[in-house]
C-alpha cells in the first residue's frame, strides 16, 4: 500500500540535527528537480525580501520564513515526519505509534512538496515553506515542473498494489496515476453527513485518523475494493464509486457526523 499525503502550512522548526543532503533522500530519480526548485528558491529568498514574499504568497508576518528558505542549504535536518505539523498530523500521530505501525508508516507514507517533490516521512529535511501552487520566476508553476520526473518515478514507487491518494488538488496535479495504476488507486473525500460537504477541518482531520487506524490495524488492503471493506471493519462510513472506465481510478466518501 502506498498513500498519498499532502504537507502542511505550519512545520516544526529544523532543529540542531546535520544540515540537508539532497543525495540522501528517498525517489533518487527526483534529485535533478529537486536541486532546481532548492537553488532558485535560496537565491529568490536570499535577495530581495519583499519579491520573494510576494512570489511565495506570504503575509508580512510571515516574513521570517523568508530567512528561513535562505538558509536551507545550512538549517539543520530532521525526518519530515517531525517537520509537517497541522490537523492532519496531528490527527495522524506518527511518535506515538507503536514499533510496528511507526515500519508500515517508514514504508507506505509518501508525502507530496512543492521543494521535494514527494519525499518518505523518514527522509531527513530542513523546515521550508513553498507550496506547491508557487511560481518561481526561474521555473514557473511548481505542479507543472514536478509532472515529468513524478510520471517516471512514482509508477514505480506504487509498485503493484493499492494507491491511497490523501492529496489535495494542487500536490494531486503533480502526479496523476494511470493506465492500471490508476485502477487501483482510491481517491478519498470526507464529507460532513448532515450537510454532505466538505469541510477542511473535518477532511483533514478524518484523513490523518483513516491513515492511523489503517497503520495500527495492520491491515493490507490489495485494491480498492479492499480497502473499502477494511475501512467499514474500522467502523468508517464509506460510500464507494468504481470507475466507469478503465485506466481510471475509485472515488470514495468517507462520512463523518463530527470530529472532536
Amino acid at each position: 500500500m502506498l498513500v498519498l499525503l499532502p504537507p502542511s502550512e505550519g512545520k516544526a522548526s529544523s532543529g540542531r540535527g546535520a544540515p540537508l543532503k539532497p543525495e540522501s533522500l528517498s525517489l533518487p530519480g527526483l534529485t535533478a528537480a529537486r536541486e532546481a526548485v532548492l537553488t532558485e528558491l535560496v537565491e529568490l529568498c536570499a535577495g530581495d525580501e519583499d519579491k520573494a514574499r510576494e512570489v511565495l504568497g506570504l503575509s508580512e508576518g510571515l516574513r521570517g520564513e523568508v530567512a528561513k528558505n535562505a538558509e536551507l542549504r545550512t538549517a539543520g535536518a530532521r525526518p519530515a515526519g517531525e517537520i509537517y505539523t497541522g490537523v492532519l498530523y496531528d490527527s495522524l500521530g506518527l511518535a506515538s505509534l507503536d514499533t510496528a505501525a511507526k515500519r508500515r508508516a517508514a514504508r507506505s507514507l509518501l508525502v507530496f512538496s512543492g521543494l521535494w517533490g514527494a519525499v518518505r516521512v523518514t527522509d531527513r529535511i530542513p523546515s521550508y515553506r513553498c507550496s506547491m501552487g508557487v511560481k518561481l520566476p526561474g521555473l514557473g508553476a511548481l505542479g507543472a515542473h514536478w509532472r515529468t520526473p513524478m510520471a517516471s518515478v512514482l509508477p514505480e514507487v506504487a509498485g503493484s498494489g493499492l494507491v491511497l491518494d490523501l492529496r489535495s488538488a494542487a500536490y494531486a496535479a503533480a502526479w496523476k496515476p494511470k493506465g492500471e495504476v490508476a485502477e487501483r488507486t482510491a481517491s478519498v473525500r470526507v464529507l460532513h453527513a448532515p450537510t454532505r460537504k466538505v469541510v477542511s477541518h473535518f477532511n483533514k482531520a478524518t484523513k490523518g485518523r483513516i491513515v492511523r487506524s489503517l497503520l495500527t490495524s495492520g491491515a493490507e488492503p490489495k485494491g480498492p475494493a479492499g480497502l473499502v471493506e477494511a475501512l467499514r471493519d474500522l467502523g468508517y462510513v464509506v460510500e464507494a464509486q468504481a470507475p466507469a472506465k478503465t485506466g481510471q481510478a475509485w472515488s470514495l466518501d468517507v462520512l463523518v457526523d463530527e470530529v472532536h
